[in-house]
Formats: structure tokens, sequence, C-alpha cells
């Protein structure tokens, strides 16, 4: 099915690179000359190095406001290997290209629609930038032409890394960080969906750092709170943040990629 719908086409980049080097000058460019005119968005290049769920989160919370057609390049991670294969993804009107590293598992909700397709890489698989080498043209010709199969043949069999999902039972919630924002924001894996399903309107505690800070509401904008106070809300992509008003909720709690946070919730 051709998805394309764009009078101009685009084509996202998200990669760990940085901008001190040459190699997003280097991959713009190849792009640009084979595909003149398309439009290049930077998605976000100061991902930390390899850290695929940082990547997955960032584009999984972004890709959607981007029109049906776009075209993402995932370079984080994207070395290729005979078992580490290119691979190119369509759901949702949207291609994906990245390496087969496990990104799809963090990237697409389970009930998600996912097509998916090994790019041909030619004959020898050894490239030393990939993302120039393979993933480039890969993404111009999903960008032209709106369909998987042009980059490669069609399969079911990719890698999926699993994410740390919440421990749950009766009446509580155990989650984790798994975002800090650049406003030291801590974002966890705590869903609006699953707080519902599992506190049924029922009165709660938000446990921080063992215990140590306690929370017993939500907000629902960050000013209900006076500035330099602790807080809890969902955010716009639905999952339960701790912060501190116009403060830096991380760095001052000790909050960290992986802390627990528990809801317990009471009759």
């Amino acid at each position: 099915m051709n998805e394309r719908c764009l009078l101009m086409p685009v084509i996202t980049l998200t990669s760990d690179w940085g901008l001190h080097d040459h190699y997003l000058a280097a991959v713009k460019g190849k792009i640009l000359a084979t595909q003149p005119g398309i439009q290049i968005i930077d998605l976000n290049h100061s991902i930390e190095p390899f850290n695929l769920a940082q990547a997955a989160f960032i584009l999984r919370n972004a890709y959607r406001q981007f029109p049906a057609g776009t075209v993402h390049m995932v370079c984080v991670n994207a070395e290729i290997t005979a078992e580490q294969e290119c691979i190119a993804m369509h759901s949702e009107g949207h291609f994906f290209v990245a390496a087969d590293n496990g990104l799809p598992g963090l990237l697409f909700d389970d009930e998600q629609k996912v097509e998916y397709a090994r790019v041909n890489a030619g004959n020898d698989w050894q490239h030393a930038f990939p993302e120039l080498e393979v993933f480039v043209p890969a993404a111009c010709t999903l960008a032209e032409t709106g369909q998987i199969e042009k980059v490669g043949g069609k399969t079911a069999k990719v890698n999926l890394q699993v994410p740390f999902r919440p421990a749950i039972d009766e009446a509580v919630i155990t989650g984790s960080v798994i975002y800090i924002d650049s406003y030291q924001n801590a974002i966890t894996n705590i869903s609006r969906s699953l707080f519902d399903r599992i506190g049924k309107g029922r009165k709660f505690e938000i446990f921080i750092k063992s215990n140590h800070y306690r929370l017993s509401r939500l907000n629902d904008t960050y000013r209900e709170t006076p500035v330099g106070e602790l807080l809890a809300l969902f955010n716009s992509a639905g999952l339960l943040e701790i912060a501190i008003n116009n403060g830096n909720a991380a760095s001052l709690l000790g909050l960290e990629n992986g802390s627990v946070i528990r809801i317990k919730f009471h009759e």
C-alpha cells in the first residue's frame, strides 16, 4: 500500500552523534544529493551513546505529530552485522529505518500493527558507516515510493527488546523512572490508564526514593503547586511524572533511570 501523501517528503533523524563530528552533516548531504528538495528534520542528536531506550522514548512520543508518509531514521546502536541487519518498518502511515537491534519492542505498542522488511544492503554487509551507506538509500526510497517492499523482502522475524513494565497487584503499582527530561522531570513507566484501572477511584499515596518522599494528590498543571515544591502529574504522553515546580526534581531527589516509584491505593 502506498502511504506517500506528502507534497514534499520528510525524513527525520534521531542519533547519538551530537553536533561536534561530521556524521550528521555527511548523512544530510547524502540525503539531499539522493533526493534534492526533501525536508530533513533533526528530531534529536543528544541521545546518550548507544541508549536505544532513550531514542525509542523520544521517537515514540514525537513521530505521530508528523504527516503520514514521513520516514524516521534511527541512528543509535546502528552497527550492521550478519546477525544485526538493517530493517525498515511501517506502522500507522509512518516508516522507520534502523538496525535490527530490538527497537520495535521499545517503540511500538503491543497491539500495534507493524510491517517489517529486511533492507537489501548488497553483497557486503560490513559497512563502516551504515547510516550513510545503507540507511540513507533505504530512507530515500521509502520517502519517494511509500512502499516498504521496495527496500527489501518483508519479514515477520525481528529482534524485540522488552521494555520495563510496572509490577501490579490489587492495591499497589510498582514502576520506575524511564526518562529524565531537560527540566530534570522524572518520567515513569506508569500510565494514566494503568493508574485508573488499578486505582478505581481510590485514595492513594505515591512513594518516591524508598518512601522518603510522599505525595497524595495529582496535579493537572505544574502551577497548581507553589514554586519549589514537589508534585506529580500525568504528562502529555499519559505517563506519571515527578517534578518540582520551577525546580530540578531528578537531581534534587537523587532520581535516575531505574529509580523505583510506588503507588499504594487505600480503601
